[in-house]
Formats: structure tokens, sequence, C-alpha cells
């Protein structure tokens, strides 16, 4: 079993006795592995498991025993292996002898690295790749044993300065790659060992006495910055246990994810482990939107940090276009290997529009707005030029590059935009979802003009657009079959992409649906064929190309079924979207209360416990930020930018099942705290 620890965007996955070994583990740093194997042994061989699991997001403890070699008897030395990860990795090893005699072993620890970049690794996930047409990862780089400083060197061999440094606090016999102390303890005497390893992309070699020291600092900070984002996020107590239990887990899953932003000053959340520790357009700005009730600042970073790396020219190798929001950012060798930055996208643009909205509507800072105009328009300009390749006024894709993404919406995966007879569209394809998410845009946007930028001519053009497309899509992508629903897209010849999906959804939370169709959307939505009673399903099962374990094409995930559950709640189908929070939050009981990417979309009436996706991504944002918005939609919370206040929706009755009594403190809205009480099914909300 892998376990996963991380900070910021260096992250150690490794087995459950700490060893690295594995085609897709290792030491990561920069979209490098800059340690691929680390294997520690006990008279040649490995330890036995006690028990292991992470303390926190950046460190864990691994309790072992000996193994039965070199005439050791059962259980006679105990292990504790403590592990810490910040910018670089720390280890300390502790042996202990309970023996009533005097005893001799051998501690072995042996090192490798392949400096491999973070897409060649993943090539091997099952998932993400495909591990029998995989290129060979590189071979092991040379270690060199440095005696004056007691420490391995292991250096990148393929033409880049990258270096892992392991220093040791004990001398040892070294022989090539691994090192053996040779160890004698008498009864309850203990002997431990500290290994650091240290990562640098550009071939710095940091000293032994500045890297302790630095490694003090680090733990130092990393446990101060978890503590005072615990501090300064709302604090909840219930009746729920496990929604209590699921939002706290969320918190710290999204302290883990937090990266610096570069330029922008400030923190962002990395996608997710273990592949996507990077921004990535879509999943930063769908965070940001689940998580304001957190506060702005995490929103206002994304929305800086994305406007610096903003397109300005036509560049086909990597799908920009002028004004497009970045889709991925990647450094160290991925980005000399494949791209530092990659605009392979449709849907970022749009919603960065959104989110700048959004948090507006929060705050009322109209300088953000103001500082943000510039981007804001230029946006808008490629939803209107560039994303509309064939004039038709929906927003489609295509990829330019050999080296881009076929499927360039939130179902990313090479099959998911299929025909209800199991076909796969061709492109351009034009994703329904993203039709809406333009459309809500420019309606925001009218607001923005109107409001903030004094542009009324602006404003009365954007709003004007918002209602012809409204007109356009819902002639184009409804059908008429199967009760009522609009197709998952259009082709490249205009047809409709007729299976039933999870996309639909969407399609509420931007407000693209008539009144007179809502029922039929949420009677497809939360029907039999949707419906997989653990949450919505991507696809549904009266579609050919249904399969409960594909990626895109029958699984659930959370971050589909928050935004859904918005949907429903601005319907006011809040019977709907309570119903989506309860499965949910108790989806999450089964996996330790951490709501994984996805999970299959077999039925609640076959499985007694969600099945879990084997390659879900854990920590990962969106999941992470689903139960935050989950619970604001329990409680109806929204903000009054005419009122300045955080208020909770007229006549809404919050379940008996939620629990008697439920209080939100310190939630941040118009520079200033409020509190949020529960009792008895009844919200009320006061300034703190």
């Amino acid at each position: 079993m892998a376990l996963t620890i991380l900070e910021g965007s260096t992250f150690c996955i490794c087995d459950e006795r700490g060893d690295l070994q594995w085609r897709t583990g290792g030491l990561f740093a920069e979209d490098t592995r800059f340690l691929s194997q680390l294997k520690l042994t006990i008279n040649g061989e490995a330890p036995l498991l006690l028990s292991s699991d992470r303390v926190e997001y950046f460190s864990a403890v691994f309790y072992l025993r000996n193994p039965l070699a070199g005439g050791l008897q059962q259980d006679v030395l105990s292990i504790r292996r403590a592990r810490f990860v910040g910018d670089g990795m720390q280890d300390r090893v502790r042996i202990q002898n309970h023996s009533t005699e005097r005893l001799a072993f051998d501690v072995g620890l042996e090192f490798g690295s392949d400096f491999a970049d973070i897409f060649a690794v993943k090539n091997y996930d099952f998932d993400f790749g495909n591990p029998d047409k995989a290129p060979p990862l590189p071979p092991p780089a040379p270690c060199l044993y440095d005696e004056r400083n007691n420490q391995f060197l292991l250096e990148d061999h393929d033409g880049s300065v990258a270096r892992t440094q392991i220093l040791l606090s004990r001398r040892g016999a070294v022989n090539g790659s691994s090192i053996v102390y040779r160890v004698e303890l008498d009864p309850r005497e203990s002997w431990d060992v500290r290994l650091d390893v240290v990562p640098s992309s550009d071939g710095d070699e940091v000293m032994p006495r500045v890297r302790e020291r630095r490694f003090g600092e680090e733990l130092s900070r990393v446990t101060d910055s978890l503590a005072a984002w615990r501090l300064r996020v709302p604090q909840l107590r219930g009746d729920w246990d496990d929604l209590e239990d699921t939002f706290t887990s969320s918190v710290s899953a999204l302290a883990s994810l937090r990266m610096r932003g570069g330029t922008a000053g400030g923190r962002l959340p990395a996608a997710g482990m273990p592949w996507f520790m990077t921004v990535f357009g879509r999943d930063t700005i769908i965070t940001c939107l689940q998580t304001l009730l957190f506060g702005p600042e995490l929103a206002r970073g994304a929305l800086e940090f994305l406007a610096e790396l903003q397109a300005v020219e036509d560049e086909p190798d990597i799908d920009a276009e002028p004004g497009k929001i970045v889709h991925e950012v990647r450094h160290g060798k991925a980005a000399r290997n494949w791209f530092p930055r990659y605009y392979g996208t449709v849907d970022a643009t749009p919603l960065w529009l959104i989110l700048l909205s959004e948090v507006w509507r929060w705050t009322d800072d109209a300088a953000l707005v103001r500082t943000l105009k510039e981007p804001a328009m230029r946006a808008l300009a490629w939803i209107d030029e560039s994303g509309d390749r064939n004039g038709d006024g929906f927003v489609d894709y295509l990829k330019r590059t050999p080296r881009g993404l076929e499927n360039q919406s939130w179902k990313d995966s090479y099959d998911s935009q299929r025909f209800a007879d199991g076909r796969i569209a061709e492109p351009p394809i034009a994703p329904c979802e993203v039709q809406g998410y333009v459309y809500d845009a420019k309606r925001r946007l009218a607001e923005l003009a109107r409001e903030v930028w004094r542009d009324r001519e602006l404003s009365e053009r954007l709003d004007g657009d918002a209602d012809r497309l409204f007109e356009r899509f819902n002639e184009a992508f409804w059908c008429d079959a199967r009760g009522g629903f609009y197709a998952l897209a259009l082709d490249r010849e205009g047809a409709k992409v007729d299976s039933v999906s999870s996309n639909i959804g969407h399609l509420l939370w931007s407000g693209i649906v008539p009144a007179e169709r809502a029922d039929a959307v949420v009677d497809r939505l939360m029907g039999e064929g949707l419906w997989s009673g653990w949450g919505v399903r991507t696809m549904s099962s009266g579609d050919a190309a249904y399969n409960p374990l594909s990626y895109h094409n029958g699984t659930v995930w959370p971050h589909d079924n928050s935004l859904i559950a918005w949907g429903l709640s601005k319907y006011g189908r809040h019977e709907e979207a309570q119903r989506i929070i309860r499965r949910m939050i108790g989806a999450a009981a089964h996996f330790d209360y951490q709501l994984p990417e996805v999970f299959a979309g077999l039925p609640r009436s076959d499985t007694p416990f969600p099945i879990a996706y084997p390659t879900a991504a854990r920590p990962q944002a969106w999941a992470a930020g689903t139960p935050v918005l989950l619970l604001q939609l329990l409680l109806g919370l929204f903000p009054s930018r005419r009122r300045q206040m955080l208020e909770s929706a007229e006549g809404l009755t919050v379940p008996s099942w939620a629990g008697k009594r439920l209080r939100l403190s310190g939630v941040p809205a118009f520079d200033r705290l409020w509190n949020v009480e529960l009792e008895q099914g009844a919200v009320r909300v006061e300034e703190a």
C-alpha cells in the first residue's frame, strides 16, 4: 500500500515500511524524481511492518520489527522510522534492543535515483499512462560517496544539473550506492541514524551543518503554517460527526496542497497528488470557488497568478492563443522535456471570469476588479474569437500540438466524449457545460462592467451576448428523447453527442437552463441512470459506453457532484441538493473522511460502501474542496453584496439527519467574520 506525504510541490510516495522501490514511487520536487530508491535492511533483509501512517500531511512514522535474519530471534528489535518532507526529506531511524542479551546486527541503507521527469513516471501509472507501452525510464544515475562530508551524491547524467545529496549523521562501511552500519546493543539500549535528502535542480550543494539547521527551521515553518491555517479557517462543531470529521480532513488536505504562487506572492492549491502537484487552471479555479467560505486569499492569489500566465501570443505547439488561461504549469526536467506551460483547456478562461465575479460578490473588492480588468477583457476576447473556431457562437476545442490533450474540457480522458451508442465524437468539440460557463461569465461581467467599471455600453453588449447564447444553446443542445436532456457536446459536424451525462448539472449551476426545462434536467440527474445512490455518475447506465469503473464514463466525482448540488440549490431544488450532500459526506466516512478524486459508479443498492477507484488522487484539491462547498450549501449561505452581509437562503429547512445543532464560526465576508448557527433545522447568521 502506498503512503504519501508532501509539502508544497515536494512529495514522497513510499511503501508501508517507508522504502522507495516502486516504478511510480520516490521523492519528487519541481516535477523531477530526485530519489527513486531508498531501502532499509536489517542483516540484509527488509524489516517487518507493525504499523505506519501519516502524522500530518508533511510527516509520517513507520513502526517496524526485525526480520528473522542473521540469527536474530523474533521481535528482539523495534525500529522506528520517522520521516518529514519540507523542501527536502529527512529520515530518522531509531532501533532498540528489547531482548535480555547483547545483540550485534547490520543496518543497511541503499540509495538510487533516475532523475526521471514526472511525465515519464506517470506513464507507468495504470490510469494516466500505459505501462506496457511506456518508454523505458532513465537508467540509475552515478552515485558517488563524499567521505569528507559523509554524504552520497547522485547527479543527473541526462544533460541537466540536477543533483541529490544524502547527508548521513553516522559513518559506516560504504559499498557503491549503499552503506552498512555494524551495530551492537545491550539490552534496552538504542541506536539511531539520520539522513537528510536534499534535491537541487540547479546543482547547488549544501554543507551538512547548514542543511541540519535548515531542516529544523523548515519543520518549524511547516508546523507553524499548518497551525496558522487551522486557526484562520472557520471552525465547525456539530452533532453530525461525519460532517465535522470530513470538514477537518478537508482543512488539512487543502493546507497540504498549498504551494507558493511565484510572483503572485500568495499560496495556491496544487491540483492533487501525485502527478498534479502544480498549478492547473481549471482545478485551481474550481477549488477556489468551492472554498470561498475560508475567505478570499486563495482565490485572489489564483486570479493574479493565472492573469500573469495568461497567453499573449498564438503558439500552436502549446495550444496557446491570446487571452487564454493556462491549463498546466511544469518545472524542472518536465518543463525541459515537455513544456513549462500548456494551454489546452477551454473551460479555465470562462471559469477565471466567474471566479473574479464571485470574489467580488464575497468581498465588494472593486479595486481587485479594476486591477484585473485588462486580463478580463482579453479573456472575453478569446471566448469570442479563438475560442469559437467555426463561428457558430459556441466555444470548442481542437488540439494543435501532437503532445496536446485530445479532450480539453474537465472530462479530458481520450474516450470521454461518447454518443449514446458508444461512438467517440470527433473534434472540434463544443462541450455543453463550457457554454454554460460562458453564459454565466458574460452575465457576471455585465454586472462588473455596470457596477465597477461604469461601462454601460460594455454591460449591455455582454447581456445581449448572454441572451443570444441562451437561445442558441437551448435550441442546439436540447434532446427530446429519454424524457428530455441536454447533449454532452456538439461534434465537428454540429451533431449532438447524445449521451446522458453529469455535465447537465453544471448547466443548472451556470443558470442557462430555462425554468420550464429544469424539472427534466433534475429528473435525469436524480434518476436511476445517473444517480448511483452515492452520487451522480459521469455517464448514465443507459448509455452504451457506461462503465462504473471508467474514469469519465460512469464513475462518481465529488467535485462534479458539488457543482451539481450548487446548481440544484440555485434552482430551489434543495431536497435533491441535500440528497447529494448526505451521500457525499456518507461516502467520505468510508474513505477515512478524505474524499478521493473519483470513486466507482456501482449502485449503492449493490455495495454496502463506495468502491474505491484504484488510482484516484488523494489528496486532490477539488475533492478536498467539495465538503467545504457542500457545507455552505447545506446551510444555504450566500453573500449579499447589497446588504454587505452573509445570509442564509430564505425558507431553507435543514433535514434532521444533519443533527440538531451545528455551529460554524469565523466565516469571512466583507472584511468581517460571521457565525452561523443551526438549531432544529433553522439557520441563523450573525456577525461575530
